[in-house]
């Protein structure tokens, strides 16, 4: 291919995009802001969907070296009330429908099926200035130049690519998350232990919740649910650990020890994780030599999709540019005119999970889709 293909972002749609292309022959140089690929903690379990996670995996050629690392047992869930008392309790039954992964360890595969020299760490974009015929000069923080005549926005929420296309940008949802972890769970904290269980567990209440999974090791990873004003989440201190976690733990009082004690026995400094999301529908006209996948394309409220998505999204932009090697714009009028419609019905189903999780009718409403599932099958 003539043009070169430049990735901004090293997450998992950038790199799933990456190794996609890698396979048709076809190089890209991926530049990523954070300095190694073990600069930050990259996050939890995710649960591998077998409509578009999977599919992606099975067309980068990485179907087996995923099934290596899937936990065993993961999918177990199960639905607590506030007291602990087990409202719904689903053992994984094996049959690897939604497999679990940490997230980091997805990526390392990922990472391990490029060439070394494919991601430039530590360059975070600064600038972008188009130069004409679809061609963009970047400009990143090290002082570094590049010309691009194909650029991939992959670079998340808060995307520095998103503006050549769009003036949209994310806003807050009403919810936030704060992120804890237990360490040895069986063995130091059996009673949480005990009521998670082998997956996750859901504790809902309108408004909040205790969300928890158990990963490998013995590890209980918690996000706690709070639908309150960004200005609240903001009033916390989370530099006082000790402070933050009583004031986070206070919306809870009244809940099952065992559950609080997810919040308040946390074992690394409460994390807070403030939601946004991109307008449903959201589109853009074709721009020249550009395009977006991801977050950076459709950010919405976390209800299991996201990383299924971005690698989806990576994989068929990945798919469509060997399709059309010798002609960006076919490429990438045929990627974006199955993204756009995708992405909102995905929109319109996270917006609606949320309202499920967290809403009026929680848990009622949530333990209605195990009723509609078993119904169904």
């Amino acid at each position: 291919m003539a043009t070169p293909v430049t990735i901004i972002g090293a997450g998992l749609g950038g790199l799933m995009l990456a190794r996609v292309l890698h396979i048709h022959g076809i190089p890209a140089t991926l530049y990523e802001a954070d300095a190694s690929a073990g600069a930050r903690i990259q996050g939890g379990q995710l649960d591998i969907h077998e409509h578009n996670g999977q599919l992606a995996l099975k067309a980068a050629g990485l179907f087996d070296k995923f099934l290596e690392r899937i936990h065993k047992g993961g999918e177990a869930i199960r639905v607590l009330d506030t007291d602990a008392t087990v409202l719904f309790d689903k053992p994984d039954d094996g049959t690897g429908v939604r497999p679990e992964v940490l997230r980091g360890d997805l990526r390392q595969i990922l990472l391990d099926s490029l060439p070394a020299d494919t991601i430039k760490w530590g360059h975070k974009l600064t600038a972008i200035q188009p130069i004409g015929d679809g061609r963009h000069e970047l400009t990143f923080a090290n002082g570094s130049i590049v010309t691009t005549g194909l650029l991939i926005g992959a670079d998340g929420a808060w995307s520095r690519v998103r503006p050549l296309l769009s003036d949209a940008k994310p806003k807050y949802v009403g919810t936030s998350f704060v992120e804890t972890y237990l360490f040895d769970a069986d063995e130091r904290h059996p009673a949480s232990a005990k009521a998670v269980g082998g997956g996750a567990m859901y504790a809902l209440s309108p408004g909040k919740g205790i969300l928890a999974h158990r990963e490998a090791g013995g590890v209980l990873h918690t996000y706690v649910g709070l639908t309150k004003p960004q200005e609240w989440i903001a009033g916390i201190d989370f530099t006082d650990t000790a402070a933050a976690t009583a004031r986070v733990a206070r919306v809870f009082d009244g809940w099952a020890p065992e559950l609080t004690a997810l919040i308040t026995e946390g074992e690394t400094p409460p994390v807070p994780r403030i939601l946004h999301a991109l307008p449903i529908g959201h589109r853009w006209d074709r721009v020249p030599g550009v395009t977006l996948l991801g977050d950076a394309a459709h950010l919405m409220p976390p209800n299991g999709e996201g990383a299924n998505l971005a690698m989806f999204d990576g994989a068929e932009l990945g798919r469509a540019i060997a399709t059309h090697p010798d002609d960006v714009e076919a490429a990438l009028t045929e990627y974006e005119q199955a993204l756009f419609p995708r992405s909102t019905a995905e929109a319109v189903n996270a917006s609606r999970d949320f309202e499920i999780f967290f809403g009026a009718d929680t848990p009622r409403s949530f333990l209605g889709l195990f009723t509609h599932d078993e119904q169904s099958e």
